[in-house]
């Protein structure tokens, strides 16, 4: 796992969940940036250590995610916010998760035994059943996204509503999946990603507060 810090009293904790490129040097900086804006930020490592640098190979990580664990995933993450409570103190934490990351994000923030009460997304969706979430979601997408149909997009946004929670959606112009993740040299967009980051931290402040 990667722990980041503000040198000063925090405002919030945060459980960043990586995509399935691994646990790379991009979310530790990601980590980095939310404690410069005063939150604890703890990314746990799906992958052991290991990266991909390719799709191919990010496809066989991935499958390995359920596959040979020692410790299956689902347990690991919630021994995970259990980690980054102790570490902070707090009662409640936010959840940010990329891709297949935001899978697990909105898998994390079904259940009402967590303290997850902020859920950010980037490029992911997934149904199931929300109704005692107790989390208010904000979901950021790309405009083409060969991982994201539309129709999933509508389908969480009919649950989460119809569950009686707060669901702030936003799509990007001229962007494709991965737009935020700066060393997606392919896909990047810096205004977007600017403009996601700006959102994300009022959204946290908003509902960790």
């Amino acid at each position: 796992m990667y722990l980041a810090a503000p040198k000063s009293d925090h405002r919030g904790a945060v459980l960043v969940l990586h995509s399935w490129w691994g646990l790379n040097s991009f979310f530790h900086r990601l980590c980095d940036r939310f404690a410069a804006k005063g939150f604890v930020a703890l990314a746990p490592d799906l992958y052991d250590g290991r990266v991909a640098g390719t799709v191919a190979e990010a496809k066989k990580l991935r499958a390995k995610v359920t596959a040979s664990r020692r410790e299956p995933a689902y347990k690991y993450l919630i021994r995970m916010i259990g980690e980054l409570r102790r570490e902070t103190r707090a009662d409640d934490i936010g959840v940010v998760g990329f891709s297949m990351g935001g899978h697990w994000a909105y898998w994390l923030a079904q259940r009402s035994d967590l303290p997850i009460v902020a859920t950010v997304t980037f490029y992911a969706a997934r149904s199931g059943d929300y109704s005692v979430s107790r989390s208010s979601f904000l979901a950021h997408f790309a405009e083409t996204d060969e991982w994201v149909s539309p129709s999933s997009v509508r389908k969480l946004e009919r649950t989460l509503l119809k569950a009686g929670l707060t669901f702030e959606c936003h799509t990007y112009p001229r962007t494709g999946h991965w737009f935020f993740e700066e060393d997606r040299a392919d896909a990047f967009e810096p205004k977007a990603a600017a403009l996601a980051w700006k959102r994300t931290i009022d959204f946290l402040k908003q509902n960790m507060s």
